[in-house]
């Protein structure tokens, strides 16, 4: 029997894990820290349960990446409750723009972007379509061998026979190279702006380098179906580790690879509690660079050997973590909102901010409820002021803290009334995820075709927000899909 190691209990690797295991394979999943989830985890902190980083989640609709999960993994349903507004979007002039899934769309754009931007969300939407249709066939992307080739090429072939002529846009070659800018030239400032502001969260760039399939299909994540899991995001992957347990998958906690040796017969991986594993196969739900770190310099691929130290071009997250009473929070407000500002105030002019559901008790205290706010920052800043000074370091820390409760006052008008305050860095992050840095969001999606490759090594693969289709639970979701039927295409 075939046996994998899968390094890491995030969506990625537990989506390829449990997939696996429900084929029958030999799985053994290992994970540093004491609980599953990675960056969409859910953490307790006194009395109140707060998720980690990822906080919004899609792709749940009949038909989407994790609906249909379920039926590969053998659930029944998710632990969720869908929203019909995945969040409302604030534009400076108290300008509020919700947006739903649903038809009220249409009207919405029309009214606050005029009617000239209907065609730039119809090609949007268009495109999307056609992009998670491919996406959710699995495609081998980037191709690696002429089997990944092959296998694409079928796939395309199959596509475009459906789809032409009545939904491939003559541009959508065009669109692969150019970037999202190039469609918003005629359009309002107000548009670009929204546009930005949605993009930073969910590509990590804005329209004037982003990719622009990238930024259909990221753009489209209303339509998808956005739900709430009761207990928090790390309730997903609770339900996946259920899952996979229950079909023979087996799970160490609080043991952290530090080794991954290539011999004949396969890998052997070696954890700081100085235990060996042997396996056929590895699935790693690590970036690169963290991967990277694990494996001996004389056993290193090329692309691994040409990384640069640290990831270029790449965000962390600055999130201040609030509980506060039911009767502070104004009536009706979105569970997302994204603020948008006119002028930087920390690294970027934007802050996401997510609250519990009211009718998700275990989250915090009776009558209480959790307020995680968060935006992009840099991620050399922090670790430098804590290397060289780290009084500064922690008035840093509590002056972008003051920052986003001020710009989150704006329509929390009660938020200084909380009941807990506490903030974390990248470098927080770091200490509970692992990842390099406390980077996160995954790559920038500026270029098509220079996503990272899933298979690293012979049978080394990696899965997360490092390879195609990038970020979010759908995408990472997808990943570690096209890993394990990669695994089971060859043995």
């Amino acid at each position: 029997m075939t046996s994998v190691i899968v390094i890491g209990a995030g969506n990625g690797g537990l989506t390829s894990a449990t997939v696996l295991a429900k084929q029958g394979y030999s799985v053994k999943l290992l994970e540093a820290h004491s609980y599953s989830g990675g960056c969409a985890g859910t953490f307790k902190r006194k009395g109140y349960l707060f998720d980690a980083g990822a906080t919004l989640t899609g792709g749940f609709n009949n038909g989407e990446v994790m609906h249909n999960l379920l039926n590969k993994i053998g659930l029944k349903e998710w632990f969720a409750k869908f929203d019909k507004n995945a969040m409302t979007v604030h534009l400076p002039n108290k300008i509020m723009i919700p947006r739903y899934g649903d038809d009220r769309r249409w009207d919405i754009r029309a009214e606050n972007f005029g009617d000239v931007s209907l065609n730039f969300w119809k090609w949007q939407e268009n495109t999307a379509d056609l992009m998670w249709s491919i996406a959710n066939k699995s495609p081998p992307f980037p191709p690696q061998n002429l089997k990944d080739y092959s296998k694409l090429s079928k796939i395309l072939l199959s596509f475009f026979s459906e789809h032409f002529p009545s939904s491939i846009n003559p541009s959508l070659l065009k669109d692969a190279f150019t970037t999202l800018s190039n469609k918003l030239s005629n359009q309002n400032e107000p548009l670009r702006m929204f546009i930005d502001g949605q993009l930073l969260i969910s590509t990590q760039t804005l329209s004037r380098y982003a990719n622009s399939l990238f930024s259909a299909s990221a753009l489209d994540l209303p339509r998808r179906g956005i739900v709430h899991f009761k207990g928090g995001i790390g309730t997903l992957a609770k339900q996946l580790e259920t899952s996979f347990k229950s079909n023979g998958g087996t799970i160490h906690f609080k043991e952290k690879v530090i080794s991954i040796l290539k011999n004949k017969n396969g890998y052997t991986v070696i954890t700081n509690k100085n235990h060996s594993y042997h396996s056929n196969v590895i699935i790693a739900n690590l970036n690169p660079w963290d991967l990277k770190s694990i494996i001996p310099k004389n056993q290193l691929t090329p692309k691994l050997k040409r990384l640069p130290p640290l990831p270029k071009k790449s965000w962390g997250a600055f999130t201040t973590y609030i509980g506060i009473k039911n009767e502070h929070l104004p009536d009706n407000i979105s569970l997302h909102n994204q603020i948008l500002s006119n002028k930087k105030f920390t690294e970027g002019n934007s802050i996401f901010i997510s609250i519990s559901p009211s009718w998700d008790t275990t989250r915090a205290p009776e009558n209480q409820r959790t307020i995680t706010i968060s935006s992009h920052t840099n991620l050399n800043k922090w670790w430098t002021l804590l290397k060289n000074d780290k009084e500064k370091y922690l008035q840093l820390k509590n002056t972008y803290e003051n920052k986003l409760i001020g710009l989150a006052k704006t329509i929390i008008p009660k938020i200084n009334n909380a009941e807990l305050i506490e903030s974390g860095t990248p470098v927080t992050f770091n200490h509970f995820t692992n990842r390099i840095q406390g980077w996160v969001g995954g790559f920038r999606q500026e270029n098509l075709f220079k996503t990272f490759p899933s298979r690293i090594d012979a049978n080394l693969f990696m899965v997360g927000d490092s390879i195609f289709p990038g970020q979010s639970t759908a995408a990472v979701s997808l990943g570690g899909i096209r890993v394990a039927n990669s695994i089971m295409e060859q043995f």
